[in-house]
């Protein structure tokens, strides 16, 4: 009988006590690949259990959070695994946080030991006299970097003798991680993420996919990302299969340890699936054709999935499964023996009751767009509120519903429709962006007087970002003037690809800034493009 047959969704779980199961039952078989480098459930059991003594030792305590910056290796799985062993909540960062927006988590989610790459350490460091939580600084690899305030250390050195196993005082109530989805309106906020809701998406998984033993989950997606952790990790775990997880990702090496890994589902998202079907064949990809036989991604159109089918051999392609950090895959998508109309998502799932609302919170009949508003039919499903923020929380939450800010419709037969995100959320090449965060780092530009942040129309299906912009008198800079000094400050991935000047922003009669008209407008003639003008932004 195949694992997943043997529990239902309503299971109650914490990540500790499925870690434990997984490897008492799949000891030695293979657990995570690190593009070749591999680790059984029992080593990936063992190691997070020595990081656990060596962070109890550092003072960790229950419902204490630990912030880790970390690259996709094996030091960020064990990472997650030990500080949930130890009692705290794991707190991934953005690798591309630096600045004011790495400061600001850091000093929200209030932890004491940040772990991080040597390049992200000095990052810390440059920040550390803005922090009011941290004090110690574990580095993964290098040379540890000069800090002033910070104690510093080797990660590798807060590894214990000791695997003895640790009392799990877990309750499936108790928060694993904190994952901080982009502000809107504010600076971001930390998602409170229980044990059980976490276990919940890896089991939906599992259902949905018809996930076995003998599958191996590619995925380049980033570990401080739920789609990697919940998605990928623990669903793999849940039935003892195996995980690649690749460095970042790349349309040349994708076909390569495709091959080398021996990957049957493949977890990509947005952009990544275009770039890959519109290549060039390879040798790779040709060997590999029906090698794969689950591709997933979202937003994954027809005419896409028909193509990876045909031209990649993949029995399944698709997803669009709906659903977001506060409560993920409230719709989740068909099953890989069903089929759902062109466009939908399939039906809502037994875990949530999923409606489209209008502005007042009346239901709105079929085939009638409105907002997605969600509760959920089991405890701990979904998120638990926003850390130190009851007031988000209660705001989300309105009429005892939380409110997505998304569009969307259902039709006659209960299928689901995605029609557009909130108008001021972008998301770009599988990043969430808060333009209230990128307006406020343009905005510390000494020649910027205002700046409004916004998406534009982009044939890839996804928001292209641009940043129209009005200057101080005087001011005698360009647009690629402010793009490079951008890339010197904020997040590789939210510098915007277009740049306008203009003498003022359209408003209404109270000032507020009409985002609708500069969406509207989209690029004009004044319009710099960064990416015709040849400049590439670092992925650092």
């Amino acid at each position: 009988m195949n694992e997943q047959k043997t529990w239902s969704l309503g299971t109650q779980d914490t990540v500790t006590a499925a870690l434990a199961r997984s490897a008492a039952q799949y000891r030695d078989r293979i657990f995570l690949d690190f593009s070749g480098e591999l680790h059984s459930y029992a080593d990936v059991d063992r190691e997070s259990t020595r990081l656990a003594h060596g962070l109890i030792e550092l003072g960790v305590k229950k419902g204490e959070t630990v912030a880790s910056i970390l690259d996709n290796n094996i030091e960020a799985v064990l990472s997650w695994f030990a500080i949930n062993k130890a009692g705290g909540i794991s707190v991934p960062v953005n690798t591309a946080y630096k600045g004011e927006f790495l400061r600001h988590q850091l000093n929200d989610c209030g932890a004491k030991i940040v772990i991080a790459e040597a390049d992200y350490a000095q990052r810390v460091a440059d920040i550390e006299s803005g922090l009011s939580s941290a004090t110690v600084l574990l580095q993964r690899s290098g040379p540890l970097v000069p800090a002033s305030i910070l104690q510093t250390a080797e990660l590798a050195s807060v590894f214990t003798d000791s695997s003895e196993p640790l009392v799990d005082t877990n309750s499936p109530t108790d928060l694993s991680m904190l994952i901080y989805t982009a502000g809107t309106t504010g600076p971001s906020k930390g998602c409170m993420i229980s044990h059980n809701y976490v276990c919940n998406l890896g089991r939906q998984v599992v259902q949905m996919e018809d996930r076995h033993s003998e599958d191996c989950n590619w995925t380049a997606l980033p570990l401080f990302h739920m789609n990697a952790t919940g998605g990928t990790i623990l669903s793999c775990m849940f039935v003892g299969a195996r995980v690649a997880i690749f460095p970042r990702f790349s349309v040349s090496r994708f076909w390569p340890d495709i091959r080398r890994s021996g990957a049957t589902v493949a977890s990509l998202l947005g952009s990544m699936i275009t770039f890959l079907a519109e290549a060039e064949d390879s040798e790779a990809s040709t060997a590999c054709f029906g090698q794969l036989h689950t591709v997933r991604g979202s937003p994954f159109p027809a005419p896409l999935q028909k193509k990876w089918k045909e031209r990649f051999g993949v029995e399944t392609a698709g997803s669009n499964s709906y659903g977001l950090t506060e409560a993920a895959r409230v719709v989740t998508g068909m099953r890989s023996d069903e089929s759902a109309p062109p466009g939908s998502s399939g039906r809502a799932n037994e875990d949530f009751d999923v409606r489209i609302f209008d502005d007042n919170d009346n239901e709105l009949p079929p085939n009638t767009p409105g907002e997605i508003v969600i509760r959920p039919r089991r405890p701990h499903i979904m998120f638990e509120g926003y850390w130190n923020r009851p007031g988000d929380t209660l705001k989300i939450m309105r009429n005892m519903w939380l409110h997505s800010g998304d569009i969307g419709k259902f039709d006659e037969n209960g299928y689901f429709y995605f029609v557009d995100r909130m108008k001021d959320y972008l998301r770009r090449r599988g990043e969430n962006i808060s333009s209230f965060e990128v307006e406020t780092g343009l905005r510390a530009h000494p020649d910027i007087a205002d700046v409004a942040v916004h998406a534009v129309f982009s044939e890839s299906g996804e928001d292209d970002v641009k940043a129209t912009i009005v200057l101080k008198d005087g001011a005698g800079i360009t647009e690629e003037d402010i793009c490079v000094w951008a890339i010197d400050r904020l997040p590789y991935f939210t510098i915007p690809r277009y740049f306008e000047f203009r003498s003022d922003l359209p408003r209404n009669p109270v000032g507020r800034v009409l985002k609708y008209e500069l969406r509207a407008e989209g690029c004009t003639q004044a319009t710099w493009d960064r990416e015709k003008s040849g400049m590439q932004v670092p992925k650092r």
